[in-house]
């Protein structure tokens, strides 16, 4: 672990990694304060209210606005809330918005690992272009495609080979769409992030490549 932030100040630590124990004692310290408690009702309440708008770009290629929220608010308040904000998402999205299929627990365990991959890209440390990217590929493997792929073929029937070939096509085509739109999101809110204190200022004014 190190720390690329010189403030004494430890809210205002940047980790170099997740993987150690500093960063998840950040990550448990972070989920327990009550502003971030209330910012992580505010982003569910975001993600809910936009959840049905999108940007059409074709057939079965649309570009969601949810993910820009989800994306800052994991940036925020790290990856501990991340996934109890993406488990209580779901559940109240499914609560307002039932599914004909009936509630499946496998979409909830998407929502909670695709806000978790955003913490543990963004929270705490030195964004990038490349991270962005990996990160957005990570969602869009992973979660979208792996997952996705799995829990259409448990509830529709049809293979799994078949949901995983047309999940393929439309989140390789989206990838570097919602890649280039996410580095000028956060491009955008990271200055006015850092002001209010929510995140540790980033070393450089803009976002770097690497």
């Amino acid at each position: 672990m190190s720390n690329t932030n010189t403030n004494p100040n430890t809210s205002n630590k940047l980790f170099a990694t997740p993987f150690s124990p500093a960063y998840w004692q950040a990550a448990s310290k972070d989920a327990k304060k009550l502003r971030n408690l209330m910012i992580a009702a505010l982003f569910i309440a975001l993600r809910i209210i936009i959840a049905s708008f999108y940007i059409p770009l074709g057939e079965n290629l649309n570009v969601y606005f949810g993910f820009f929220v989800n994306a800052l608010g994991a940036m925020i308040y790290g990856p501990v809330l991340a996934l109890g904000s993406g488990f209580v998402c779901d559940i109240l999205e499914f609560v307002l918005h039932p599914s004909p299929y009936g509630f499946f627990f496998g979409y909830t365990i998407t929502a909670m690992l695709g806000s978790f991959f955003y913490a543990i890209f963004f929270y705490r440390t030195r964004i990038s272009m490349v991270k962005i990217f990996c990160c957005k590929l990570c969602v869009n493997v992973f979660v979208n495609i792996g997952l996705g792929a799995l829990w259409n073929s448990m509830l529709m029937g049809k293979g799994y080979l078949y949901y995983l070939g047309r999940s393929i096509i439309k989140n390789i085509v989206m990838l570097p769409i919602e890649t280039i739109l996410l580095i000028l999101f956060l491009q955008l809110m990271l200055p006015i992030t850092a002001r209010a204190k929510l995140t540790p200022p980033q070393p450089e004014k803009r976002i770097p490549f690497i």
